[in-house]
């Protein structure tokens, strides 16, 4: 199972802040990462991603799954992309495993000029350890799992494309 947690901020330097504690956290191997991001808005309204190199386990299949949800919940509601039959299909998958559009309205909201969010998925956690080192840093934390029938219906799905 894989959990994909946002953490919504009013500032970049917590945010910054918290992405470098999540590194840490890995490194500490109290968070199994699947992928890690920290997303900023600037004052035009304008995304800007930082990812870190060498944090993201699993196989190309998570790495790929990542990047769907990662593009799926930023980059194509901003793009305004017209929904192909393909990318139409996908939504319905993501739909039926939670990550649906009233989620996805959810994280935008979360990011509004000045703002920034720290995008997590991760496998397994020392979950008690793991809140404790985020706490002080606060924020609005979305959150949502996938299964691995589900990560594995998302793979297929991506696959096909």
């Amino acid at each position: 199972m894989s959990d994909l947690i946002i953490i919504g901020y009013d500032d970049h330097d917590t945010a910054k802040r918290c992405y470098a504690q999540v590194i840490e956290l890995q490194k500490d191997r109290i968070v199994d990462l699947t992928g890690l991001a920290v997303v900023t808005v600037d004052s035009d309204g304008e995304s800007h991603v930082d990812t870190p190199t060498r944090v993201v386990s699993g196989s190309a299949a998570g790495g790929a799954l990542w990047g769907a949800l990662f593009g799926l919940l930023f980059l194509v509601p901003v793009a305004g992309v017209v929904l192909g039959g393909a990318l139409g299909a996908l939504f319905g998958v993501l739909g039926k495993v939670g990550i649906d559009r009233s989620f996805r309205d959810r994280v935008q909201s979360l990011l509004g000029p000045g703002k920034a969010a720290v995008v997590i998925m991760s496998g397994q956690r020392t979950e008690d350890k793991f809140i404790d080192a985020l706490k002080p840093f606060g924020g609005q934390v979305l959150k949502t799992s996938l299964s691995h029938e589900q990560e594995k219906e998302l793979a297929d799905e991506l696959d096909t494309e």
